[in-house]
């Protein structure tokens, strides 16, 4: 295999994505073949080279790309300290740990992009992309042109301007107003925001699309892994790594989530009925979920960052000296 850069081959293996490996790299927190290293653009071989971080031998991983129909009432989380249900529980029995691409609000439904690929992560979550997310949401009262002019507008968030946002009125159902938002960037809480900078509130709030993605065919709580086309797209029009691998076919079928070792009781089980955004008519697979070693390839509104940079997937799949 030829030498990569050890940031890269950290984020393809999950440790972090590649902003937040350089960062490791700096602390002196990474080892390679015993000996510690600081310098960044370091040429490794990923394959046979003994790579550690924090004492840790990180283990490189298939690759997996999934999307996922996230259900209102879930943390965007792979733990809670209140107990509430995180998104973590419907992979339980994937073997593979994945973290999501950005971040969807606790109240906010819909299309959520799930990997262990660092590199994935970055290419559609980095400012500098534009990556067009696709909202909708119900507003609590009934809208015109002054409204939606407004909603056009930038807004302030964290001492930044926003880039302002595409918005079409899309009908009046009993008083209330459906809307469409498309963002090309992810502040926290932006739809939200936003609403509010109009005079208004949300009352249901669902991202319908992620970089063209949609979550058609796909139940709240419901996921599989992106098709072979759709990862195509992904690499031609967002700049995410061209060596992603493409999923067969047998890994193409609608996974249900909870009934593999999620919560069951969980409030967003007891609430899918009621989620906003699309649902289709596709019925949940009962095809058993695929190991570790054969998943391979395979926010708007709260759409950040993972803590550790860029979205990334935080700490490696390892195995102790």
């Amino acid at each position: 295999m030829p030498q990569e850069r050890l940031q890269k081959v950290l984020a393809r293996a999950g440790v972090a994505s590649r902003r937040a490996a350089e960062e490791l790299i700096r602390s002196g927190r990474v080892r390679v073949d015993g000996q510690v290293v600081t310098e960044l653009g370091t040429q490794v071989d990923g394959m046979r080279a003994r790579i550690e971080v924090d004492g840790k031998r990180v283990v490189r991983e298939r690759p997996v790309y999934i999307l996922f129909h996230k259900p209102k009432s879930v943390m965007c989380t792979l733990r809670d300290p209140e107990g509430r249900p995180t998104v973590q529980h419907y992979f339980r029995g994937l073997g593979t740990r994945v973290v999501p691409v950005g971040r969807l609000d606790f109240h906010t439904s819909g299309v959520l992009f799930m990997t262990n690929d660092g590199e994935f992560s970055e290419g559609l979550t980095h400012p500098s992309k534009g990556t067009a997310k696709v909202y909708v949401a119900k507003l609590n009262r009934a809208i015109g042109d002054p409204e939606l002019e407004r909603l056009r507008e930038s807004i302030v968030i964290d001492g930044r301007a926003t880039r302002g946002a595409d918005v079409r009125h899309l009908r009046v159902e009993g008083g209330k107003s459906w809307v469409e938002l498309v963002l090309h960037e992810g502040r926290n809480r932006q739809v939200r925001r936003l609403v509010e900078s109009a005079g208004l509130s949300v009352m249901r709030l669902a991202r319908t699309a992620f970089a063209d993605v949609t979550s058609d065919g796909l139940r709240p709580g419901q996921w599989r892994h992106l098709t072979r086309d759709e990862l195509a797209k992904l690499k031609k029009g967002h700049g995410v790594p061209k060596r992603v691998i493409r999923p067969p076919s047998e890994l193409l079928s609608v996974h249900d989530g909870m009934a593999s070792g999620a919560n069951k009781k969980s409030p967003a089980r007891r609430g899918q009925r009621s989620q906003a955004g699309p649902s289709g008519p596709t019925k949940p697979s009962t095809a058993a979920r695929p190991r570790a070693r054969g998943a391979s390839a395979e926010s708007a509104d709260g759409d950040k960052p993972n803590k550790r940079g860029r979205g990334g997937p935080r700490g490696p799949r390892s195995r102790r000296k």
